[in-house]
């Protein structure tokens, strides 16, 4: 495990090397991440989705392996299990200012290697609070484009196209909203917040390309940067996709007003 930190302040815990049924989709993810006054703001290993894991990047549909975890929804017939999981594994890790870099391999169950990425995790100060920057670069290995997908992409009507950095937050009445008042889920708006239990507030950045913002606050409270939200998305040999995540981590709750005013020195 690593330690996020700022100044002296351990903000953030890092799992390199989950030990997990396969089932669950292993993969490398933050928690628990805090705020500066303590407050832990990820859950993981949940009793209602135990495949969901801190904040982690994680797709439902990796060239027909299952990198989320769960159950698979499959076309006509809604989500069944299947034997169709895999899991990203930590290769090499280094020290960088503020956090680290690290070398992941995405495997399907036998190992067999889908996806090579490069990221970057690093914590600072900022006002109301800190940021966590994260940004990750996934690259096909082979010849061919490797194709991401989602369940929507799998006949789920619009509106679950989950998958790519996701972020599972704690129990609490939760709210979400965006820079421009827009409803949060579906949007393409440059940020959206999420307020829980009235103790803290977290700002999403990073949208790029086609990705939509997917945010639950029913059942279960979760932010994802979608990158399958519609239409399933190649990586194509030689051309990387790389998405570049910010969070704003605050204690309390934030008006849209305060966090303007706080992003103007990030």
């Amino acid at each position: 495990m690593t330690a996020l930190r700022v100044g002296d302040t351990e903000v953030a815990t890092y799992v390199e090397e989950p030990d997990l049924d396969i089932r669950l989709a292993p993969r490398p993810h933050l928690h628990p991440v805090r705020t500066l006054a303590g407050t832990v703001v990820t859950d993981s290993l949940c009793y209602d989705h135990p495949w969901h894991m801190g904040a982690s990047v994680t797709l439902a549909d990796v060239a027909g392996v299952n990198l989320w975890g769960g159950r698979t929804y499959v076309r006509d017939e809604g989500y069944v299990w299947l034997d169709d999981h895999g899991r990203i594994r930590h290769l090499a890790s280094k020290p960088v200012d503020g956090g680290f870099l690290e070398q992941l391999l995405w495997c399907d169950a036998d190992d067999r290697i889908l996806l090579r990425e490069e990221r970057v995790v690093t914590a600072r100060a900022a006002a109301r609070g800190w940021e966590l920057h994260f940004s990750y670069e996934l690259s096909a290995t082979g010849p061919d484009d490797v194709v991401i997908g989602s369940p929507v992409t799998h006949g789920r009507p619009v509106g679950a196209g989950y998958g790519g950095f996701f972020w599972r937050a704690g129990a609490g009445e939760a709210q979400t909203f965006t820079a421009t008042g827009a409803a949060a889920h579906g949007s393409t708006d440059p940020w959206l917040a999420l307020t829980v239990g009235g103790s803290y507030t977290l700002v999403f950045r990073g949208l790029a390309g086609e990705d939509r913002w997917f945010a639950r606050t029913e059942g279960y409270t979760g932010v994802c940067a979608a990158l399958a939200w519609s239409q399933p998305l190649p990586i194509r040999p030689g051309v990387p996709l790389s998405r570049e995540m910010r969070v704003l981590i605050a204690d309390g709750v934030l008006t849209r007003a305060e966090i303007n005013e706080a992003l103007v020195d990030l």
